[in-house]
């Protein structure tokens, strides 16, 4: 396989999974915002089926928020690889612009992993927030109706 396409394959196959990721959470996170806005406390009776539809895709957000860094990083290494080997290729003419030029290139998929998630995990924090809050809230609301059941 000719060194440009495994080149593409890494470049767009790692920065279209982090693509990916991002869309999905961004998708989770306004689902969650819509749910949360429209949630009713008094259709919940007990406390558990609550928290699991609050905390639905929430552990999604989560392992993307936990595992974007690596992805980008593999990215990375695998550029990094590839840069060391066209290098190996051309021992007679070894450009040392060339060589920055490439390993520069490599690090936009850390950079790609970061930027996905950084977002992530904020996302993730202010939604678990809120689903605290939303408990909170139905907790205050069973104390006050003299159930126990909280």
């Amino acid at each position: 396989m000719p060194i440009e396409e495994i080149k593409n394959i890494i470049d767009y196959g790692i920065i279209g999974l982090l693509g990916l990721l991002s869309f999905f959470t961004f998708a989770f996170a306004i689902e969650r915002v819509l749910y949360y806005r429209s949630v009713k406390l008094s259709s919940y009776h007990n406390k558990t089926a609550l928290e699991l539809d609050l905390s639905k895709h929430l552990a999604t957000i989560a392992s993307i928020g936990s595992n974007a860094p690596y992805i980008g990083l593999l990215g990375t290494v695998l550029a990094i690889i590839l840069t060391f080997y066209i290098v190996g290729e051309q021992q007679d003419t070894i450009n040392p612009g060339e060589i920055m030029k490439h390993l520069a290139l490599a690090l936009k998929a850390t950079a790609a992993g970061l930027f996905v998630a950084i977002p992530a995990t904020v996302i993730y924090n202010a939604l678990l927030a809120k689903t605290d809050t939303i408990l909170a809230r139905w907790e205050i609301r069973q104390e006050q109706q003299g159930n126990t059941d909280a």
